[in-house]
């Protein structure tokens, strides 16, 4: 299986501008640009894009894991922040947490955190990070 997304890039870095598209069609001329991904100006930013798709796939790799162990979750919800800092190499992703709460009736609490951490580290999206990943993960009330 092979997925694409495109880029067009047009100007210098601060006052340039470019667009994303995917090849599903859901993102479709995107705008994006120096002020989207380090400024206030609405748009996205490759940041953004990767904190999605890890987010995504978590909680599909989550789902996976608990129906295997038995578990049925009614709901999984995950915000991803991924980190972008300024070091003496440039611009470096260090970081991506995952903060996560699943409505699961009658879940073990332990056996739920020991899904939880096979599917951080069995995420493909988490595999493709060298960053380092941290998680909260809890069972709603």
């Amino acid at each position: 299986m092979k997925r694409s997304a495109s880029a067009v890039w047009t100007g210098n870095i601060s006052q340039g501008s470019g667009t994303l598209t995917t090849h599903s069609g859901v993102l479709t001329n995107s705008p994006y640009s120096f002020q989207t991904r380090f400024g206030d100006q609405p748009g996205t930013n490759p940041e953004e894009l990767i904190a999605a798709a890890h987010a995504g796939c978590f909680s599909m790799a989550l789902s996976l894991i608990l129906g295997e162990a038995g578990m049925k979750p009614e709901k999984i919800e995950t915000t991803a922040t991924v980190s972008l800092i300024k070091d003496a190499s440039g611009f470096t992703i260090t970081e991506s947490h995952l903060d996560v709460t699943a409505t699961i009736p009658g879940a073990d609490p332990a056996a739920f955190q020991q899904a939880a951490q096979a599917a951080e580290s069995g995420c493909p999206v988490s595999k493709l990070f060298k960053a380092q990943i941290t998680m909260e993960a809890r069972l709603a009330a």
